[in-house]
């Protein structure tokens, strides 16, 4: 989920920053220190958007830049275990495939794909269902459920684990390809009792 994010820090203003409106020099540290960077608290920092609250500058002897406690604006996101999100299928491997999520990359195993026995193809390259013909590629957009988060220190080094395996999620056309599943069952149901009664007619015959 996509936050708005206050927070409060001590921010080192080298002295060629120094000359110029101080928020303007704060907002452009800050961008260049925080964005990409992740907390348990608040998750990726997409975007430092401004420049709150400024302390009193301090300098600390021997060291030629001021230090400013300032309140930091962000755009943040952070996911939730149970989250469902929507995102987009960005690779397709033998062992599962990559989903853009916000600002990150999370991972849906081969086994959290669909509720279907499936085939890999290189040549898609992606996922297809044996029996429902359900079909996974790279730029399909998904609605999946996060089942495992481990946010550490950059997007790069986190892993995020998601699963498709539940009612509704997956692709949008795929509702439509249980709802025909289901249908068809229930037809071969009806037909399976027809002919049950039908015997059972002319036994007694």
């Amino acid at each position: 989920m996509f936050y708005k994010t206050k927070i409060m820090d001590k921010v080192r203003v080298q002295p060629k920053k120094l000359g110029t409106n101080i928020k303007d020099s704060l907002l452009d540290i800050c961008r260049e220190d925080y964005e990409g960077r992740i907390g348990d608290e608040y998750g990726v920092i997409i975007s430092v958007t401004g420049i709150g609250k400024v302390g009193d500058g301090h300098v600390i002897p021997g060291d030629g830049a001021a230090y400013y406690e300032a309140e930091i604006e962000m755009l943040t996101y952070k996911p939730n275990v149970q989250e469902v999100v929507r995102g987009t299928i960005t690779e397709a491997t033998e062992f599962g495939a990559f989903v853009r999520i916000g600002p990150i990359e999370g991972l849906i195993h081969v086994s959290q794909i669909m509720d279907d026995y499936i085939n890999y193809d290189s040549k898609l390259p992606g996922f297809l269902g044996k029996k429902t013909d359900k079909k996974l590629v790279p730029e399909d957009n998904v609605l999946a459920r996060l089942v495992t988060i481990s946010l550490r220190g950059d997007t790069s080094s986190s892993k995020i684990g998601l699963t498709m395996r539940q009612p509704f999620l997956g692709k949008a056309d795929w509702g439509k390809i249980d709802e025909k599943g289901e249908k068809n069952k229930k037809g071969s149901k009806e037909e399976k009792t027809a002919r049950k009664e039908k015997s059972k007619g002319e036994s007694k015959d």
